[in-house]
């Protein structure tokens, strides 16, 4: 389990920023989470009470939104695209290959924090399928071996 405390100083700047601003709600959300990577549950109750709202209202907001996230980030995001296009040239297969070789599902992360698995529904390379985007960058044309070597390289943490 994460030490929440770690990051109470972010998350009292955050709310004396935007405390008094309408609809604070979302734009603190994304200061606590840009800043610390996540929105700790223990920040819950000080958002609630800053913003005069309910702590089930905050934590239905961040559990609407699929963006926002309750644990730290795993060292990797890897988003496989599942579109038309991709499907098509065998990103199915590539994704059951992810799920047999991190053994977790298509919003999983690894055990050992390596890597999380997010699908996306199209990264605009439709021209280069199938495509995935590891950590922010374009990855396109993946064949099984590709994909097996990129997830291998995060991994052994190396720079994917």
């Amino acid at each position: 389990m994460p030490d929440e405390t770690l990051h109470l100083p972010l998350i009292q700047t955050v709310l004396e920023r935007f405390k008094d601003t309408p609809g604070a709600l979302l734009p603190i959300l994304h200061a606590i989470q840009e800043g610390a990577g996540y929105v700790p549950d223990g920040a819950v109750p000080d958002i609630a009470h800053a913003l005069n709202l309910s702590q089930a209202e905050v934590r239905g907001v961040i559990s609407f939104y699929h963006d926002f996230h309750t644990t730290p980030p795993a060292r990797h995001t890897l988003r496989l695209c599942r579109a038309e296009s991709c499907q098509s040239r065998g990103a199915e297969a590539l994704a059951a290959q992810l799920r047999e070789q991190l053994a977790l599902d298509d919003h999983g992360t690894s055990a050992d924090g390596a890597i999380s698995l997010r699908p996306v529904y199209c990264l605009g390379a439709c021209a280069c399928s199938p495509a995935l985007e590891l950590d922010g960058q374009l990855h396109a044309r993946i064949t099984p071996e590709r994909l097996r070597s990129l997830v291998n390289g995060c991994l052994e943490d190396e720079a994917c």
